[in-house]
């Protein structure tokens, strides 16, 4: 048994054509058929049934590229590693990254490499917590920088370096809300609209405590958006009130809410666990510590 036939069992799991995965792996039809075969033959089981011109795993086979993927993925760590120490100034970072945490961090952290890592390949991802995650279980991403809070507990997954930023209620200068003495209630911010990311189920247990029902992000929330430098600017130029990190638009002001807000985010790097660090990761860790803390009021 080799590598080399395992991504045939692989390739041909995906397909379920022969034709198709021949072509893909650059081999001849005959030769992916004998290397299928002669892996059946020292497994002693069959791993496709030939339905016509499809093939569908059989029981056994649908465990055997489970157990397939697993190996080859371990493989390809060891090799990863291996080059990874051989040149620590090449390689390949993918970085996943939450709205807030991608707001203050992407950026420098793309300035960063460029200057000091420049033949070091960077990629950052956006999207959602829950499509990070999957991104990263399927090694698509290495590592991620999201809101902890927004995490399903697992046991495959490594969670460091924690960060608290505070969050706030955000408007223009000038804004109506602005000039109230005392700080406004939370019933006269929804005369406007408001804006936010995505909030954990956390934040928006906090606000309803606070609150009451009627301030579920479900149920207040007008403008919502992954993108949170995209949020800043629409609060910046009409009179939208945006519930974000407070250091994410230090030129917005903080309305004083009565009661208080008391609601924070926790940004964490998260990997997968027993996997091989990829290069520049120490990076991301270091402005992690350096920017995602919150400013003196």
């Amino acid at each position: 048994m080799t590598l080399v036939q395992l991504r045939h069992l692989i390739s041909l799991a995906q397909t379920g054509s022969f034709s198709q995965s021949a072509a893909a792996l650059f081999l001849t039809q005959p030769a992916l058929s004998r290397s299928i075969r002669a892996l059946e033959d020292e497994l002693g089981q069959p791993l496709f049934d030939r339905l016509g011109r499809r093939s569908e795993l059989t029981p056994f086979g649908r465990e055997a590229a489970q157990r397939a993927r697993e190996l080859v993925l371990a493989a390809d760590d060891l090799r990863d590693a291996g080059r990874q120490a051989g040149e620590a100034q090449e390689g390949v970072l993918r970085v996943g990254m939450g709205s807030g945490p991608g707001a203050m961090l992407m950026t420098p952290l793309l300035l960063k490499m460029a200057q000091e890592r420049p033949r070091l390949r960077v990629d950052i991802a956006r999207a959602a917590t829950e499509l990070l995650v999957q991104a990263l279980r399927e090694r698509v991403l290495d590592a991620l920088v999201v809101d902890a809070r927004s995490l399903r507990p697992a046991s495959d997954l490594q969670v460091q370096s924690l960060h608290d930023m505070r969050g706030a209620f955000l408007v223009r200068r000038g804004h109506p809300l602005a000039k109230r003495r005392g700080g406004p209630a939370f019933d006269d911010l929804l005369r406007y609209p408001i804006a936010s990311t995505p909030l954990s189920d956390e934040v928006a247990r906090i606000l309803v405590e606070r609150y009451g029902p009627r301030a579920h992000p479900d149920a207040c929330v007008t403008l919502r958006c992954e993108e949170l430098p995209s949020l800043v600017e629409t609060a910046r130029q009409s009179d939208t009130v945006l519930l974000a990190i407070r250091a994410a638009a230090p030129d917005l002001v903080e309305l004083r809410m009565q009661p208080a807000l008391e609601a924070s985010a926790r940004f964490a790097l998260v990997t997968l666990r027993r996997r091989t660090a990829p290069p520049g990761l120490a990076v991301v860790r270091q402005l992690m510590g350096q920017l995602l803390t919150d400013r003196p009021a």
